[in-house]
């Protein structure tokens, strides 16, 4: 297996810059895998190519407002650190470390330029970061990441509440915003059933339903539950091994209730197909099904899984997912569900058919 195998070009035009006008507008490109037919439909006919009895899996995770642009200056009255020389930072607050006073685990860019214990101030906020100590990587080597704190401020509610005001919604890089995101990214980024805060990036399948499509989909017979996994930037973090076997992922929080193990196992019990929407989901449930002998049980905990071609599914029987990127992970999750060659040559038919790829893309449906 080599990292090259799952190489694509893209053409920049077919990046999505903006979602659909309507979320269940996006064009889904549906694909049986058994049959070997391909259809070219939209997100909002699903009620027409599920069917009664099949269960769909979303993610609720809800993305955090966990990028911050801070200043390196000299503060007159700031308890804390060094002065700073002025230097803009970005910081992306990725996870919350145990214990009190609040620290988090966080990408701080550049990672060489800021110094511990000195004071980075919000930009146009009054959130004051200082950094503690810079993590080492997986080469033993001083990373991007650092382990940060705050200088003062409120604790509790009050925190969380004054993190979302002053915070950025962390879209993908991809997606050009020298203004930063709008309002209206501040909603589409958002799925219109996302509950548990704590995500850096959008469950991205599931940005395409909306309450009217859920609505069809029930009259349809088709059910629908939840179960969270909180989207870190491992997910997203390139591949450089040339043997993709060599990366590791990071681990991610998860957790899936009663209610949607028992719907699992009540699809499967009358004979429906599980629709993962989104390798979240995918990760997920392949997680508990892996730990506990193809059973999918109430239970949450961390999961570093890491799927490639080869991998036995055991919880997902359809897969609906965006387009992604050349070389990543969810490539390779994707392969490993549909076949390496098949994947590619769907998603060549997808450039051909002036499909949108990634974040704010169009969808496939993958079906047995």
């Amino acid at each position: 297996m080599r990292l090259s195998e799952f190489d694509y070009d893209l053409p920049e035009s077919a990046i999505a810059q903006a979602p659909a006008a309507e979320r269940d507008a996006a064009r889904l490109l549906v694909h049986e895998l058994a049959a070997g037919r391909t259809r070219h439909l939209y997100v909002r006919d699903l009620p027409d190519v599920l069917a009664p009895g099949d269960l769909l899996v979303f993610n609720d995770t809800r993305v955090r407002a966990a990028r911050f642009f801070a200043r390196r200056p000299s503060i007159a009255g700031v308890r804390g650190g060094p002065a700073g020389g002025g230097g803009r930072v970005e910081l992306l607050l990725l996870d919350l470390c145990k214990g009190e006073p609040p620290t988090w685990r966080a990408m701080v860019r550049p990672a060489g330029s800021v110094r511990a214990g000195e004071a980075l101030a919000v930009e146009g906020g009054n959130l004051v970061f200082t950094p503690l100590e810079r993590l080492v990587g997986e080469d033993g080597r001083p990373g991007a990441e650092w382990r940060v704190g705050l200088i003062g401020g409120p604790r509790g509610e009050e925190l969380e509440a004054q993190l979302e005001r002053e915070g950025e919604l962390p879209l993908p890089p991809y997606v050009r915003r020298p203004e930063g995101p709008s309002a209206e990214d501040g909603e589409r980024y958002q799925t219109v059933f996302a509950r548990e805060r704590g995500a850096v990036a959008a469950p991205t399948a599931g940005l395409h339903f909306t309450d009217r499509l859920f609505g069809d989909l029930e009259r349809g017979g088709i059910a629908r539950e939840t179960l969270t996994l909180h989207v870190g930037p491992g997910t997203f973090r390139p591949v450089s091994a040339e043997d993709p076997r060599e990366h590791r992922m990071h681990g991610e929080r998860y957790t899936v209730p009663s209610a949607a193990a028992r719907a699992h196992r009540e699809a499967r019990a009358r004979g429906g197909r599980v629709v993962a929407v989104g390798t979240t989901v995918v990760r997920a449930l392949e997680t508990v099904a892996a730990e506990r002998g193809g059973e999918v049980a109430a239970c949450a905990g961390e999961t570093a899984i890491y799927i490639l071609p080869g991998h036995r599914f055991r919880a997902v029987d359809a897969l609906l997912t965006n387009f992604h990127l050349p070389r990543s992970t969810l490539l390779m999750l994707v392969s490993a569900f549909a076949g390496r060659e098949r994947t590619l040559a769907l998603y060549a038919e997808a450039l051909a058919e002036g499909y949108r790829f990634y974040s704010f893309g169009d969808a496939m449906l993958l079906l047995p």
